[in-house]
């Protein structure tokens, strides 16, 4: 395209051939409408900070940079700092995980661990086999890298073993290189559910036997809702299972402290990964961190969170029962951020985004979290950030969006409220 006489990107015969897998997310794009203060925004997955004590974490950056600055603001390992690391493993020890300090290399943020295992297990056209539903952000991170991804399909106890098998089967019989099976067993993103004991057993011996690396992705495993946190997969495989956490929903996202726990071979090529990236991860946050889990009661905190969040969770589904037209189904997440809905039959959530903005709700379509055009009929709902209120507004709003939608399928018939997705009377939002 040219603009003016010149080509409005000049560089773009020169960009790397898996640039071109790079694109946008839609919860990116949604930021810009849904942050306006008049929109109920059930789309962004953001921590509730102001759960916080503020002046805890006031003293406790001051004391650091009285007491170490020199260090806190040097540079550091690029493994990581060695006593977060010790203390990484008293977190992870919540959920079963045993480990040594060597074997975690701290990163920023978890995304960070994601494109660093990518990296080092991924050539193009590899298979990465992914949830139906799937996280956003890895989708993005395993098409960076020119990934072949496979979604399997998932009920209300996760990713079904028996699908699973068969998707490892057919890329075998198809002489496709499986590398990753990526998993997030407990309160998923985005579909709201958690692998019970003998799903997880099952899924583990399948990729076990055969001989693919099992990736499990366990940012919300504290924030669970009812009893004791679910037994992390890499609890019964050290060798077969990379293991990433976070600090972002138990701290604080804007600190940007995660971690892998991994065999010890690949750690070493984790290591050297993060090194060739970014050097080492930002001393200061990991000091931050690590002098708040020395001198806080990080566990009554997450216990705060969890109030917090299961409030949030109970405004969400009493408002979704009381107020869903028939038709509308949704999951029942036992923990974690998020509820997975399912629209009536002849509604596409992409083309109904449009109307619910303009109706001052926001949510995330489900095309966002598959790589082949799939979920038209779903959409994610994120209860983590708005206060019990305003969420239950928010689902009034939807409800009635979604009414109106089914009268113009009534009306019309399916295809032309399908045709909105390319062109409608309704203004589309300004997403950029």
């Amino acid at each position: 395209m040219t603009t003016g006489g010149s080509r409005l990107d000049p560089w773009v015969d020169s960009y790397a051939a898996r640039a071109n897998a790079m694109r946008a997310s839609e919860i990116r794009a949604l930021f810009a409408v849904a942050s306006r203060p008049e929109v109920v925004s059930l789309a962004g997955g953001m921590p509730y900070v102001q759960a916080l004590p503020v002046e805890m974490l006031t003293a406790t950056a001051q004391r650091l940079l009285v007491e170490r600055g020199p260090v806190a603001l040097q540079y550091g390992s690029g493994q990581g700092d060695v006593t977060l690391r010790e203390q990484i493993l008293d977190v992870v020890g919540e959920v079963g995980v045993t480990a040594h300090p060597d074997d975690i290399v701290v990163t920023t943020g978890s995304q960070m661990a994601l494109d660093l295992v990518t990296r080092v297990f991924c050539d193009p056209g590899d298979v990465v086999i992914v949830e139906a539903p799937s996280y956003v952000g890895a989708l993005g991170v395993f098409r960076a890298f020119e990934c072949e991804v496979i979604h399997v399909a998932m009920d209300d106890e996760g990713l079904v073993p028996q699908a699973l098998q068969e998707a490892l089967d057919q890329a075998a019989a198809a002489g496709k290189r499986v590398k990753l099976i990526y998993t997030i067993p407990s309160f998923h993103n985005p579909a709201g559910v958690t692998q019970g004991p003998e799903r997880r057993a099952e899924i583990l011996s399948i990729a076990q036997s055969a001989g693919v690396l099992l990736l499990e992705d366990d940012p919300y495993g504290l924030l669970g809702f009812e009893g004791e946190p679910p037994r992390a997969i890499r609890a019964d495989d050290a060798e077969g299972v990379i293991y990433l956490g976070s600090f972002s929903k138990t701290i604080a996202s804007g600190l940007r402290v995660g971690w892998a726990i991994a065999p010890h071979g690949v750690r070493e090529k984790l290591v050297l990964a993060s090194e060739a990236a970014v050097l080492c991860p930002s001393n200061y946050a990991q000091m931050t961190v690590s002098e708040y889990l020395a001198t806080q009661p990080w566990r009554e905190q997450i216990k705060t969170f969890r109030e917090v969040y299961r409030e949030r969770r109970d405004a969400l589904l009493e408002s979704l029962q009381a107020l869903m037209p028939e038709g509308t189904t949704w999951t029942i997440p036992a923990g974690g951020f998020y509820s997975w809905l399912t629209l009536p039959e002849g509604l596409d959530a992409t083309a109904m985004l449009p109307r619910a903005v303009a109706n001052l709700v926001a949510y995330v379509p489900g095309t966002g979290f598959y790589v082949d055009g799939q979920g038209r009929q779903n959409l994610r709902l994120s209860y983590c950030y708005p206060e019990p209120d305003r969420i239950r507004e928010g689902v009034r709003r939807l409800a009635a969006v979604i009414e109106g939608e089914l009268e113009l399928v009534e009306t019309f018939g399916t295809s032309h409220v399908l045709n909105r997705v390319t062109g409608s009377s309704v203004p589309a939002p300004d997403l950029a």
